[in-house]
């Protein structure tokens, strides 16, 4: 029996991988998962500042939102829509320092709620720090770090790969290195995939009752 692995291309100004969690979450509830996530810039152009969304991104999120909230009720997640873009390049990195102390699926988590969940800032060190010290992380040490650029290449490095393989959209959940899924699918759009994979390459994978 083998563990499901799962590497996930996101970003936390993405509302699609926001509601995407709760199909995930479900998953690990079924099946032994191995989930990695793995950062995207989904608006590269955004400023350090941030800014506000532009007039056509929010017509086209306007048709959206009713189908995003429908989604993120079903996965018992609460959700707002910011009008500010912040940029997500101190969270990622900061998330790469929780990732580094073991916690790194937490932060994520804990960041993605303070965004869609909260409507916050997440490009504030204010923010990253008060959600890294309730995780028992040291929000100080964590701003240091990234501060000093430890993060940035290793970051930066990912968010290539993730073109170099193809990936121009998020999310994308990329199981055992080989077979993609593309865009908030249903959590049954998952379970097919896993049997298609052991039909046709004799992989078992192991329920999460199985797993030591």
């Amino acid at each position: 029996m083998e563990t499901v692995k799962l590497t996930i291309y996101s970003d936390y100004v993405c509302p699609w991988c926001y509601v995407g969690q709760g199909a995930v979450e479900k998953l690990a509830q079924d099946y032994a998962l191995d989930v990695t996530w793995r950062p995207y810039y989904l608006r590269p152009d955004t400023p350090p500042e941030g800014m506000e969304l532009p007039p056509h991104i929010k017509a086209h999120m306007a048709q959206t939102n009713a189908r995003l909230k429908q989604m993120a009720t079903a996965a018992e997640l609460p959700m707002v829509f910011p009008d500010r873009l912040p940029n997500t390049r101190l969270a990622h990195e900061a998330t790469e320092y929780a990732l580094q102390k073991g916690k790194g699926v937490e932060f994520h988590r804990a960041i993605f709620d303070r965004y869609y969940g909260r409507g916050e800032d997440i490009s504030q060190w204010k923010v990253i720090q008060e959600t890294a010290n309730e995780l028992g992380l040291d929000g100080e040490e964590m701003r240091r770090e990234v501060e000093s650029g430890k993060f940035t290449s290793k970051v930066r490095a990912q968010v290539d790969e993730a073109q170099e393989i193809g990936i121009d959209g998020v999310p994308t959940y990329i199981i055992n290195d080989q077979y993609a899924i593309v865009g908030a699918q249903p959590y049954e759009n998952f379970v097919t995939a896993l049997e298609q994979i052991q039909n046709e390459t004799g992989i078992q994978f192991a329920r999460a009752s199985q797993a030591s």
